[in-house]
């Protein structure tokens, strides 16, 4: 049940029908594991946690650098230095105390990182490098677990969800292959600010939407942000069936 605090505080969502108070229980018994709270994740943290969402699960072995405050918006100058799973949840538990929260501080294996997984009910990739986006694809197709990914660099930005539990649905290795070692990242690409902060804030709406239950998610769409025109194009995504991360999972 929902507290009458709870009930306050939740009051706007639960005014949507789409939402209502049963959405808003489903969002209180979610787990969802946040990978990577720079950017991308400062966003996804903030808005999930203001939203409701159980129980969070924060997986960074990175600490808060000078150059991170430009657009990494959970952290401030004073967490300079600390964890950027200790900052982040500094800043949570000030928002929400509701909300439960479980640290990974150090970099996840394949073991810990297929443990994460299963211990949750959705995943958000908001890491900044291929290896690590591969790895969490396959945890998550594993697990049979929904993966929010986005990314953002320069000025450009991409979302998309993949849903192994949908027959049509593709995985992150269908649309990429098997990418590129010499990926740029934002430290040497550069990015801006409110770019990041958009992809991040539609993570988490296609995060509540897959808690809760309401809305069309994005599986086998992939939205192109190009944030020099403000311009949006949307790509269908068709699942691969030789695809060798997902192709066997689904016959």
């Amino acid at each position: 049940m929902l507290t009458d605090d709870e009930l306050l505080r939740y009051s706007r969502q639960i005014l949507l029908q789409q939402v209502d108070i049963e959405g808003q229980l489903r969002l209180k018994q979610s787990r969802a594991l946040i990978v990577g709270v720079g950017g991308l994740g400062s966003p996804v943290a903030l808005y999930l946690a203001a939203a409701g969402v159980g129980e969070l699960h924060l997986a960074d072995f990175d600490t808060v650098d000078l150059t991170n405050l430009q657009r990494q918006i959970i952290h401030d100058t004073h967490s300079v230095g600390q964890s950027k799973v200790d900052s982040a949840m500094a800043r949570l538990a000030a928002i929400n105390p509701q909300v439960k929260q479980v640290p990974h501080r150090v970099a996840l294996d394949e073991d810990s990182l297929a443990a994460a997984v299963e211990a949750v009910d959705l995943v958000l990739d908001c890491s900044d490098n291929f290896t690590t986006r591969e790895a969490v694809n396959a945890a998550c197709v594993a697990a049979r677990k929904p993966l929010v990914s986005g990314a953002a660099i320069r000025f450009d930005g991409q979302l998309s969800v993949f849903d192994p539990r949908r027959a049509e649905s593709p995985c992150y290795h269908c649309l990429y292959g098997h990418g590129s070692e010499s990926e740029l990242t934002c430290s040497e690409a550069g990015v801006i600010g409110p770019l990041v902060g958009l992809v991040g804030s539609l993570q988490a709406l296609e995060a509540l939407k897959l808690l809760a239950g309401f809305g069309e998610p994005m599986v086998g769409r992939l939205l192109l942000i190009d944030a020099l025109g403000t311009r949006f194009r949307e790509l269908k995504v068709k699942r691969d069936p030789g695809c060798s991360v997902c192709g066997a999972t689904h016959g």
